[in-house]
């Protein structure tokens, strides 16, 4: 069955590119962004690994632990990193799971038939320090992950967990959002929001951005 969000993340015990995981052990407190690769050595994947090794000051500034997923074993997995540092000019610097015999694969569901029946899909999942899953996206094979865009929701996940607000199509952090409706009162809405809010209509009503 898919993981659905809100769900807890599965557990599971696998080698990596950097030792045994033990899944929950390994997160944390931390959030978390797991992310499936087709196999190794192959185009779209290594750069997207690439991007993502490029990324980790942006990760660790959100408290977010990266780590990816291939059906290949760990020896497959630390060749291609040499070939990752090398064409993306970068230094992979977080764990490639192992899943040849694809226990987390099945977990995660993230073989689909339809599209093959060996090969993992391109699927990201977001995990929050609860070890709940907060984000799921899936994309075909040829198309690779657009980062920036789990940032943002990374972004928005974190300031919506403790602020009464969502976030409005394309909101880049510092942008307006939307205070919810479940809020009401007034006094409690000028307290939570002392920068003042405006009402386009009764049901949408944007303040700025509360500090993070």
């Amino acid at each position: 069955m898919s993981l659905r969000l809100g769900d807890t993340a599965p557990d599971f015990t696998q080698e990596s590119s950097e030792g045994t995981i033990h899944f929950h052990e390994w997160l944390g407190d931390q959030w978390g962004v797991l992310f499936s690769h087709p196999a190794d050595f192959t185009p779209v994947c290594t750069t997207e690994l690439g991007a993502t090794a490029k990324l980790k000051d942006e990760f660790a500034r959100r408290n977010v632990k990266a780590i990816a997923l291939s059906v290949d074993p760990v020896d497959a997995h630390k060749k291609w990193i040499g070939d990752i540092n090398e064409t993306q000019n970068t230094t992979v610097n977080f764990p490639i799971i192992a899943d040849a015999d694809r226990k987390v694969s099945e977990l995660y569901n993230l073989i689909h038939p339809n599209a093959s029946s060996t090969h993992t899909v391109r699927s990201v999942f977001v995990i929050d320090p609860a070890k709940k899953v907060r984000l799921t996206i899936t994309y075909p094979a040829s198309t690779g992950r657009n980062f920036n865009e789990i940032l943002r929701v990374i972004d928005s996940l974190q300031l919506t967990d403790h602020h009464s607000v969502a976030t409005p199509a394309n909101w880049q952090d510092g942008d307006e959002v939307v205070i919810v409706p479940s809020l009401q009162d007034e006094a409690v809405i000028r307290e939570k929001f002392p920068r003042g809010s405006r009402a386009v209509r009764p049901y949408l009503r944007l303040t700025p951005q509360p500090n993070r």
